[in-house]
C-alpha cells in the first residue's frame, strides 16, 4: 500500500511503519510496502501432487501427498497424507503457505470434503470445511490467488456434468461458497491463474472435446466469460503457469484424434487464441497433474489407461517452448491427482 508524503526523503529510503507493522521503501513520490515473503525465503519453491488412483484390475485410491522442490530435479518424497484416499480431485489451490484439496471420488461415491496443510511443515492434512455439494474433477491444477482458492468442477453425484465454480478464503477455515458458472457444463477442464485472472481450458461437453477457454476475475464473483480458444479441441490435460502465461499440455485431442504430448501457450493479459508450445509432457498422456514455479512447470502421472498409469514427472521452462525433460518419479503411478505449489502464477 502506498501513502503520499510531503517531507523531503531520498529515493530508496527504507522505514518501518509502526501503524501497519510493515517495512516500506520510498520511490521518490510514495512509500510502498516491501514484500518479505517469497518461495526462496520459505524453503524453496515446493510442488505437491496429491491423491489419485491406479487401475490394476480394480481401482486403488491414494491419500499420498507427494512433494518436490521445483528448481531441483529428483524423485518426489512422501510428505504426508490427505484425510481421504481420493482420486478425480475436483479442486486444488494454494497461497504461499497453505495448500488446499477440494472434493473428488472416494470409495464408494464422491466427497464434499476440503482439507489443507501448511507447505513448510511436514504433517498430515487438516479439515478445512466442505463444498456446497460432493463434486469431482479429473485432476485439478492450482487456481486462485494468495487470498482466494477457486474450484471449477467436472461432475457431481450421481456424476452429472456441471458448470459449477466455487471459492474459499484460504486463510480462513470454512465451507466453500458459490462463485458463479462456467460458460458451459463440461468435464476434464483444467485451470491456472495470474494474480488477477483465472482461466479454465478445454474439456468434454459432455462427451465431445472442446476448445473453450473461460476466464473469471479471481477477486470477484460471477459467470465466466469467453477468453478465446485452444488451437484444437482437447481434454484431460494438465495446465500450469506463472504470472503472465499458462501452458496447457497433453491430454486427448482432435486433429489428430488421440493422446498427445503437445502443449499450448496462453497469455493471461491478451484474450484470444493460444499457440503451440512444444511437446512438454514428453510422452502421450491424459488425466495429467500439473503445477509450477515462476520459471518452471511440472507435469506428472496419468497415462494411456488400464492396466496402469505412469509415475513420470516431466518439466519445461515456462519461457521457452520445447520438449519436456525428465524430472524424476512420483512415489506411485496414478491419474486424476491434484497439483499445487507455493509459487504458482496466481501469487
Amino acid at each position: 500500500m502506498a501513502t503520499n508524503i510531503t517531507e523531503t526523503v531520498p529515493t530508496g529510503a527504507i522505514r518501518y511503519n509502526t501503524e501497519s507493522n510493515k517495512m516500506e521503501c520510498f520511490d521518490g513520490t510514495k512509500w510502498w510496502e516491501i514484500a518479505v515473503s517469497s518461495p526462496d525465503l520459505n524453503g524453496g519453491a515446493r510442488a505437491f501432487m496429491v491423491g489419485g488412483g491406479m487401475n490394476d484390475g480394480s481401482w486403488n485410491y491414494y491419500n499420498t501427498i507427494d512433494m518436490m522442490t521445483i528448481p531441483t530435479a529428483g524423485n518426489a518424497t512422501d510428505f504426508a497424507d490427505l484425510l481421504q484416499s481420493v482420486r478425480e480431485i475436483g479442486g486444488a489451490s494454494a497461497s504461499r503457505t497453505r495448500a488446499i484439496r477440494a472434493g473428488g471420488t472416494i470409495s464408494p461415491g464422491t466427497t464434499d470434503m476440503i482439507d489443507y496443510w501448511t507447505m513448510a511443515q511436514q504433517a498430515n492434512a487438516i479439515d478445512f470445511g466442505n463444498l456446497t455439494a460432493a463434486h469431482l474433477g479429473f485432476g485439478a491444477s492450482t487456481t486462485g490467488s494468495e487470498t482466494r482458492g477457486i474450484f471449477a468442477f467436472s461432475m457431481d453425484n450421481p456424476r452429472g456434468v456441471v458448470n459449477t465454480v466455487e471459492y474459499v478464503t484460504i486463510a480462513t477455515l470454512g465451507n466453500a461458497q458459490d462463485f458463479g458458472d462456467l460458460t458451459q457444463a463440461r468435464q476434464t477442464q483444467q485451470g491456472a491463474s495470474s494474480p488477477t485472472r483465472t482461466i479454465f481450458c478445454g474439456g468434454f461437453a459432455p462427451s465431445t472435446r472442446q476448445n473453450t477457454i473461460d476466464y473469471v476475475t479471481t477477486a470477484t464473483t460471477g459467470t465466466a466469460m469467453d477468453f478465446g480458444d485452444l488451437t484444437r479441441p482437447n481434454g484431460r490435460a494438465g495446465v500450469c503457469g506463472n504470472t503472465t502465461r499458462a501452458i496447457y499440455a497433453g491430454g486427448e485431442a482432435n486433429s489428430p484424434v488421440g493422446l498427445t504430448p503437445v502443449a499450448m501457450k496462453i497469455e493471461f493479459a491478451t484474450k484470444g487464441s493460444c499457440i503451440d508450445f512444444g511437446e512438454v509432457v514428453a510422452t502421450n498422456r491424459e488425466y495429467i497433474c500439473a503445477t509450477s514455479s515462476p520459471t518452471r512447470g511440472l507435469w506428472s502421472g496419468g497415462g494411456p489407461g488400464s492396466p496402469g498409469f505412469t509415475n513420470t514427472i516431466s518439466y519445461q521452462e515456462l519461457a521457452t517452448a520445447g520438449t519436456g525433460q525428465d524430472f524424476g518419479d512420483l512415489t506411485n503411478g496414478a491419474q486424476s491427482r491434484g497439483g499445487m505449489s507455493n509459487a504458482h502464477g496466481g501469487l
